[in-house]
């Protein structure tokens, strides 16, 4: 059986913020922008993509609503990351209340990355 050719379709390992020292950086130094959908926190890192953190809270609701956040917002960023500003590390979340939809999240972490950038 033959594989398929590889694809530019993944989201890297390397794209993703998973220590909890990398989260800890970006909420204890960087700076916060909001909307009715997403909250995100950013700084500038030199030397590095641009890398996303996930937070999805309990709150938010159970556990099929809450990978429902993930999966969207993940996959908005990797669809996005070129549009996105360089060398920002991203901790997104959900606003309360918000109910996912995949267009809104897109332009919605488009709209805060950009805002972020000019604060950093």
């Amino acid at each position: 059986m033959n594989a398929l050719p590889p694809t530019s379709a993944g989201f890297p390992s390397g794209r993703r913020l998973k220590r909890q020292d990398e989260f800890a950086a970006v909420f204890d130094h960087g700076k916060v922008a909001a909307d009715d959908m997403l909250v995100v926190h950013a700084i500038r890192v030199q030397d590095s993509l641009s890398r996303i953190g996930l937070s999805v809270s309990k709150r938010v609701g159970n556990s099929p609503q809450r990978n429902r956040w993930k999966r969207l917002m993940r996959e908005s960023f990797r669809r996005n990351v070129a549009l996105l500003p360089p060398h920002l590390w991203l901790v997104v979340r959900p606003r309360r209340g918000a109910v996912p939809d995949f267009q809104a999240i897109q332009s919605s972490l488009l709209r805060l990355a950009r805002k972020l950038e000019r604060k950093l």
